[in-house]
């Protein structure tokens, strides 16, 4: 029997928990947040669902009862508050951090053995704070935003291309962020053919600009963030460790000297299966990507010299 939680009912967790529920990734869901009612009817609307769209997997919510969560083999965490008007960055950091760091350690205490799964954002960072406060080996704590940043890019080169997205191979490495993020251009490619010999320089430097600000573009155009491609790349991500499907997907991990890093959580190329994170892929970066993961990796470090700051780690 497998289980999954999913900590946080907003848009991204409920999706997320919906997704795995459809597609039967586990026999049983849990959903868990701190507001009354949410996580519980949220649950109930999509299990009464499971006679419409045919899964058998259980679906259930609950309020800030971690005990409903024991036994879990993997968690997802996308529990945290989106950035106000007039907060600043620290301000932000150090209201998700306390967050994350909670969810996490009460997790632990009735999940000992589970696969942590950061969406809470800054991702890089929480992904960092989850692995330093829970002193988890480093294949159990894993960030989803490689995932969802690769989905775009596939999407974008599949409007460009005029072709299937499913046929699309490509990657994006380096931190989760509008200006951190890498588009690996050199290596995406369509059906073994580079894309670089099917679109011209400028149409694929549209694709790397748009695939950059994906998430922006989604927030001008919804007035929130994101949540369906979200919620699907956790899920997306969770399916390959509970199915133990080894999919190379990059993901938020903890380096030890690969690609040149330590000391860090960064989106890397990952085989992803039953034990989490189970190799880091060494793609050869040229000079210039290597100058671009230098740059990601040290906007990143900025970041999480915030949790020093405020004296949370």
């Amino acid at each position: 029997m497998s289980k999954v939680t999913v900590v946080g009912a907003g848009n991204v967790g409920a999706t997320c928990a919906n997704v795995l529920a459809f597609n039967e990734v586990a026999d049983e869901v849990v959903m868990l947040d701190v507001k009354e009612g949410i996580s519980e009817g949220k649950a109930l609307d999509m299990f009464q669902t499971a006679a419409l769209l045919g899964f058998d997997s259980k679906i259930t919510g609950c309020t800030n009862d971690y005990a409903q969560t024991a036994g879990s083999d993997v968690v997802v965490i996308t529990s945290g508050i989106p950035r106000k008007p007039g907060m600043t960055r620290e301000e932000l950091i150090g209201v998700n951090a306390g967050i994350v760091k909670s969810v996490a350690e009460n997790i632990l205490k009735y999940s000992p053995e589970a696969i942590i799964v950061v969406v809470s954002n800054p991702m890089d960072t929480m992904t960092y704070l989850a692995l330093k406060a829970t002193g988890l080996p480093k294949n159990k704590v894993i960030g989803m935003g490689g995932a969802l940043d690769s989905a775009r890019f596939r999407c974008y080169l599949s409007k460009a291309l005029d072709v299937n997205p499913n046929e699309i191979e490509a990657m994006v490495i380096g931190g989760h962020g509008d200006t951190t993020m890498i588009p690996l251009a050199r290596y995406a490619s369509y059906k073994g053919r580079p894309v670089s010999e099917l679109l011209s320089k400028e149409a694929l430097d549209k694709v790397v600009a748009d695939t950059m600000v994906g998430g922006a573009t989604l927030t001008g155009l919804l007035g929130t963030s994101a949540w369906y491609a979200p919620g699907a790349a956790a899920a997306y991500l969770v399916e390959s460790i509970v199915h133990n499907q080894k999919k190379v997907i990059p993901c938020c991990v903890s380096l030890e000297g690969e690609y040149g890093q330590n000391d860090i959580c960064i989106g890397v190329p990952c085989v992803i299966g039953k034990n989490g994170l189970e190799e880091i892929l060494d793609y050869k970066l040229n000079a210039e990507e290597t100058a671009l993961f230098e740059k990601s990796a040290a906007a990143v470090r900025g970041t999480n010299d915030v949790l020093k700051e405020i004296n949370v780690l």
